[in-house]
């Protein structure tokens, strides 16, 4: 196979991957503004958006707040993605940061709202990146976990972790749980907060 048809298909993939990222159908129809409107979110917020992805909330939560929006992943393609869409919309205040959510580069205390967004069930050790979230989190910050239901006849080559053990695993990194909802019969939301 030569370099260009490798390429080619290479890009193929990925323009599907950024399809898939961005298609609110996978995120249970919550559009960010709305997961946004479900905690107090103050103009001199800072966010972080966990797995960025293409910006999917990344860039709402941008136009919401004057405060920085940190936008992690560990794809510099996708991090690409988000500053072409900030730059074209003329957002200033969001920054990329190329790292993994069990190792988050920021100050303890530095954010006020932690977005993990259908991406906690791809970390290798849960418990180690909640923990992570707690410690960036200041005093009375926010964290907002959306993720998919695991069901009894699921497919094991898609991870998926129960409501009840996220739950949990959230309260033991810390955090006291506000609200847990469901948005359809596979996907759910928990608000937490330190």
């Amino acid at each position: 196979m030569d370099n260009k048809e490798f390429s080619s298909k290479e890009m193929a993939h990925f323009a599907k991957k950024v399809e898939f990222l961005d298609n609110p159908e996978r995120r249970g129809d919550i559009p960010p503004g709305q997961l946004l409107q479900m905690i107090p979110v103050h103009k001199g917020d800072n966010i972080l958006d966990l797995g960025a992805g293409t910006g999917y909330i990344t860039i709402p939560a941008a136009k919401s707040v004057d405060g920085l929006v940190y936008a992690l992943d560990i794809d510099t393609k996708m991090l690409d993605i988000v500053n072409t869409k900030a730059k074209e919309e003329g957002i200033t205040n969001v920054k990329t940061l190329e790292a993994s959510i069990d190792d988050i580069p920021l100050n303890d205390n530095a954010i006020d709202i932690v977005l993990a967004s259908l991406v906690l069930h791809e970390v290798k050790d849960l418990s180690t990146s909640l923990k992570q979230i707690k410690q960036v989190l200041k005093p009375a910050g926010y964290f907002v976990c959306v993720e998919i239901e695991k069901q009894e006849n699921h497919n094991e080559n898609h991870p998926r972790i129960p409501s009840s053990l996220m739950e949990q695993e959230i309260k033991n990194a810390g955090l006291s749980v506000m609200q847990k909802l469901y948005t359809t019969d596979d996907i759910y939301i928990i608000i937490a907060k330190k």
